[in-house]
């Protein structure tokens, strides 16, 4: 592992501080690369995409492949099926067809621009670490209750070495709030909340993960 860091300020449920924590300079203290951001972030999003929009051609529309008259001597214009692009209900030609959106971005370009926005959420006072996320309940009153205690303002994304039921539930009626696994980070979820809060487990986690 790379250099290490200031610490910092590890709290309870309560807001009470319990201890503190150094970070990992090579994975919270990586250099901005918006360019590596960027590329994250297109990646994710194309990988979503269905693609799966699709006409038919004059081979997969319905209709007989018999010739509506005779070739010669009709006085109308020369006819072969109608499934032809040129009829009512006839096949499309070059229409759309399901394709493959997803792009490949390497896994160090990946894993960099994580590190990126770790760094900036810390560099901004917008990472915060607690000792553990056991809420007493699942209520979502609970979790309104943790915010106010921590003043936790706009949206916030908790992240834990595993995300705990009580944990999930009272935060699944709250928009602006999201939970996430450590090792299930992505760079969409970083960059979506204006806060992130990680627990002590979680941040070594991402140590282990993420450090070069």
């Amino acid at each position: 592992m790379g250099q290490d860091m200031e610490a910092l300020k590890i709290v309870n449920l309560n807001n009470e501080p319990v201890g503190e924590l150094t970070l990992e300079e090579s994975v919270f203290g990586y250099p901005l690369k918006r360019h590596l951001i960027y590329e994250a972030v297109n990646a994710f999003r194309t990988a979503g995409r269905a693609g799966t929009r699709q006409t038919k051609t004059r081979a997969e529309v319905s209709g007989s492949g018999r010739k509506l008259w005779k070739q010669k001597k009709t006085g109308r214009a020369r006819v072969g099926s109608i499934r032809s692009s040129l009829w009512r209900h006839g096949g499309t030609v070059f229409g759309p067809h399901p394709q493959d959106y997803q792009s490949f971005l390497p896994k160090r370009m990946r894993r960099n621009a994580i590190r990126s926005v770790l760094s900036s959420k810390r560099r901004g006072n917008r990472l915060r670490i607690v000792e553990n996320l056991d809420l007493p309940s699942p209520k979502t009153k609970e979790m309104n209750k943790l915010l106010e205690t921590l003043g936790l303002a706009g949206k916030v994304l908790f992240v834990d070495r595993e995300v705990g039921r009580n944990l999930e539930l009272a935060a699944r009626n709250l928009q602006r709030v999201a939970v996430a696994r450590a090792s299930a980070l992505s760079v969409v979820d970083l960059l979506h909340h204006d806060t992130l809060v990680l627990t002590r487990s979680a941040a070594q986690i991402l140590a282990e993960i993420f450090a070069p």
